[in-house]
This record gives C-alpha cells, sequence and structure tokens, in this order.
C-alpha cells in the first residue's frame, strides 16, 4: 500500500505557495457582499500584490447591513463551530520566543447592536506568563455566514493590565462588523473581517479548499487532516509587511495559523475539548 504523504502546516504553505502563486507576489438582512466585501484605503502606503483583492476597494463604501431577526442563536458553520464549553489549545513560537493560546467558549453572551452574540475567550501566554487576554463577539445569520460584531482586549504584564489597545464594538464610534467565515466559502472570496478605522482592519480571502496542496493531508500535532481544509490569506492594511495563512478543518475550526510575510511566527493546534 502507498505511504500517506503527510505535511505540517508550515511546509503546506511552501506547497501552497506553487498552487496560489504566492511565491511569485511574496519575492440578506445582513448584507456584506461575500465576493469583495468592504475595502480600506486607510494606510497611505501602496497596497501590497499579495493583499486581498477586497483591498482595493474603499473603506468608506463598507456599509453591511445588520438586522437582528437575521440571527440565529447557535454558531454551527463547519469552519468555524462556537460550542459552549469548547477549548481549543494551540502551540508554536514567535520572534519572541514560546506561545500557548487557549480560545474558550463562554456559556454567556453579549448583545451587540441588537445582536446576541457568542463570547470566545482568547487567552495568550508568552514564555509561560498570560500577556493577553480578549473577549471576542461572534453571531451567526440565519445564511450561515458568521461575523465579528467586536473584542473586549487587555494586554498584561504580571498580572496587571497594561492596555487595552485593539478593543472595538461594532455600533460605536463608527465601528463595524465582518464576516469571519462565509457559509459556504469559494476560491476568490474576499471579505472585511472588522472596521473600526486605525484600530481594526483585518480582512481575508479564500485561497483554497483543499490545504493539503500537493500531499494528502495537513498534519498537526493534535491530528491529521486529509479532506476540505480551507486556508485563507490574512492581511491588515496597519501591519501592510504581513501576510497570514489560516488553515480550517470542518468540525474542528482553526487548526494552524503561519506568517507568509513578515515576523516568523506559527501556532498550530494541540488540543480540543469539547466539554
Amino acid at each position: 500500500m502507498a505511504r500517506k504523504s503527510v505535511t505540517t502546516i508550515a511546509r503546506s504553505v511552501a506547497a501552497l505557495a506553487l498552487v496560489t502563486g504566492l511565491a511569485i507576489v511574496t519575492a440578506c438582512g445582513t448584507d456584506q457582499g461575500t465576493q469583495h466585501a468592504g475595502g480600506s484605503n486607510t494606510s497611505d502606503e501602496a497596497i501590497p500584490p499579495f493583499a486581498p483583492e477586497t483591498a482595493e476597494e474603499p473603506s468608506a463604501s463598507y456599509a453591511p447591513e445588520i438586522d437582528p431577526s437575521n440571527f440565529v442563536k447557535e454558531i454551527d458553520n463547519p469552519y468555524f463551530p462556537l460550542e459552549p464549553g469548547t477549548t481549543w489549545v494551540y502551540e508554536g513560537r514567535s520572534e519572541d520566543g514560546t506561545e500557548r493560546v487557549e480560545d474558550t467558549v463562554l456559556d454567556g453572551t453579549k448583545r451587540v447592536m441588537g445582536v446576541e452574540c457568542v463570547v470566545l475567550r482568547d487567552r495568550v501566554w508568552q514564555n509561560g506568563e498570560l500577556i493577553e487576554e480578549t473577549f471576542d463577539w461572534h453571531a451567526q445569520d440565519r445564511e450561515g455566514n458568521v461575523w465579528y460584531f467586536g473584542e473586549n482586549s487587555k494586554e498584561l504584564e504580571n498580572g496587571k493590565v497594561t492596555s487595552t489597545k485593539g478593543s472595538w464594538e461594532a455600533g460605536v464610534d463608527g465601528a463595524l462588523p465582518g464576516i469571519i467565515m462565509p457559509a459556504d466559502p469559494k476560491v476568490g472570496d474576499s471579505y472585511r473581517q472588522e472596521y473600526y478605522k486605525g484600530e481594526a482592519e483585518d480582512m481575508a480571502e479564500v485561497v483554497t479548499l483543499d490545504g493539503s496542496g500537493l500531499n494528502d493531508a495537513v498534519s498537526t500535532p493534535y491530528d491529521s487532516f486529509s479532506k476540505d481544509v480551507l486556508v485563507t490569506k490574512d492581511w491588515s492594511p496597519l501591519e501592510p509587511e504581513i501576510l497570514e495563512e489560516k488553515y480550517y478543518a470542518p468540525g474542528i475550526g482553526v487548526i494552524g495559523e503561519v506568517t507568509a510575510t513578515g515576523p516568523a511566527e506559527k501556532i498550530e493546534l494541540v488540543d480540543l475539548d469539547k466539554g
């Protein structure tokens, strides 16, 4: 029997570069418009060629319509399921050392723009010290798109809050929600994930639905995933030199993240507890 070819997240980026051309460019009641939804011209610098296509559109045109009656209670999008009690654990390295990330879906909710949002607590340890705790607010519309309505973020040092930079809430001070995961992602879909001018301007584009690239599986310390691994490229005009690849497995969610340009960073799923 032929031996299966298995690749890690880091090696898969190189394989995907051959497929998507990244190696070249880097050397509805709720309606965002999933193909090219809300760009950004916040930065005075030229938009790099590897940025999601939606970056070419002016941020002034971004105006998602939010109807609270068009949202449902649960978030069961296959690529971004958020069941209360579930915890994802990631580990990896950055230029500052080792990192551990724990994402937990809490039982409570947060009402934003009239929409009842699921709360995801994100905690980050660096070299064994808790340096960040964030509460993200997500909701799913009836079509299955998962929206991102804001976050309460705290940077910590020696157990004390040193900054809340990056915090934002949709509907407050011009901030607007974005789509964190489309209902039916297709290659080339480009969308804004958030919008708070000068603070939160992430956007993404679907690169492939076959993240194994030239191999049979994408492997993490938690498991190997051989089918329907979704890969996005994520970018922000606030950090234009950085391009991230994010990997999603159906029924699991995020299984890994790695920078394709900019400072070398990588985290991979090492444990999953569904409570």
